[in-house]
């Protein structure tokens, strides 16, 4: 008998679909320490943070999302002074003044500076420059937004964060008139992968670029508003890329990888509209609760209605 899925975290209310937009994805321990932040206890995200060790891309998953938290950067401020010298409690203060700024509360200047200073207490890590390259993602220009990926990458080579802010960024570069297949972003996405070892999620890159890419155009009046309508993964050369990421993501799974359900959402959002919905439903059985906004928003629509008709759509017929 399947058990019952997991109540909502502290603080956020139930609704009627089996699914939620928590940035914590399934990082349950992520959202735990997350509500106790909220609460004013940064003592569990101490633990949280010492426990995480060097896996960066959990670390750099967990430190943004908890300073996504309205509350982060006051407790992180408490934490710094109770313990001026913890690499952990910097970090975390850099990512909250970062989402402060982007949210209009604080000065980027403020932000940047904090980074740099966690930077400087933790050398090797390349968290501190993540959220710098998601400051820049937003207030920066091209060089300064490649300086940093630079500075990301040389820490960590497939730092999975970091590589989809720079897909995202790409993207927007050099609109056209129409879907070029020779775009900077396809070719950056192509050497990413390229690049990464053969479990790499970063093999799953090419198609995050094809939904990127779908959204400025979309955006620009160029490919049709609604995905459905578009002939944006019809393409040869899309059908290659959707395939080639299916069969990677049948023999590596990368189960292990905290933002998995993230490229999960990507290639069954592009499943489903290439009109693969057998190979989608898989995908939307494996994600189970844990969307993410990300693509089904593509360009500006209701990702819970988008989520919601695709999987019903993908899934009809098979339960």
């Amino acid at each position: 008998m399947t058990p019952p899925p997991p109540p909502p975290p502290l603080g956020r209310s139930r609704n009627r679909d089996s699914f939620s937009f928590d940035p914590a994805l399934d990082d349950i321990d992520l959202a735990a320490a997350r509500d106790a932040l909220g609460q004013g206890r940064w003592d569990e995200v101490r633990e949280l943070l010492e426990g995480t060790g060097q896996d960066w891309d959990r670390r750099g998953h967990r430190l943004v999302v908890l300073g996504r938290t309205p509350t982060a950067a006051a407790w992180a401020e408490d934490w710094r002074i109770a313990d001026p010298g913890s690499a952990d409690a910097a970090a975390l203060y850099a990512h909250a003044l970062v989402f402060r700024a982007l949210r209009g509360k604080a000065k980027p200047e403020a932000a940047r500076e904090m980074c740099r200073t966690a930077a400087r207490m933790a050398p090797a890590d390349p968290s501190p420059w993540l959220g710098l390259l998601i400051l820049t993602r937003r207030t920066g220009t091209d060089e300064e937004r490649l300086q940093i990926f630079d500075q990301v990458r040389g820490r960590h080579r497939e730092h999975h964060h970091a590589h989809h802010l720079m897909t995202a960024a790409l993207a927007e570069r050099q609109q056209g008139t129409s879907d070029d297949p020779f775009h900077e972003v396809y070719d950056f996405a192509s050497w990413a992968a390229e690049q990464a070892p053969a479990d790499s999620p970063l093999c799953a890159l090419p198609v995050v670029a094809h939904a990127e890419r779908y959204r400025v155009l979309a955006e620009a009046g160029i490919e049709p508003r609604d995905p459905e309508r578009s002939g944006h993964w019809d393409s040869r050369r899309a059908r290659q890329v959707m395939k080639a990421a299916f069969d990677w993501w049948l023999e590596w799974g990368s189960e292990e990888h905290p933002r998995r359900m993230v490229d999960l959402n990507f290639l069954a959002h592009a499943k489903f509209y290439e009109g693969r919905a057998s190979e989608a439903a898989a995908l939307f059985n494996r994600i189970g609760r844990h969307a993410t906004e990300e693509p089904w928003s593509y360009p500006d629509r209701d990702p819970r209605k988008a989520f919601r008709a695709a999987k019903a759509a993908a899934t009809r017929g098979l339960t």
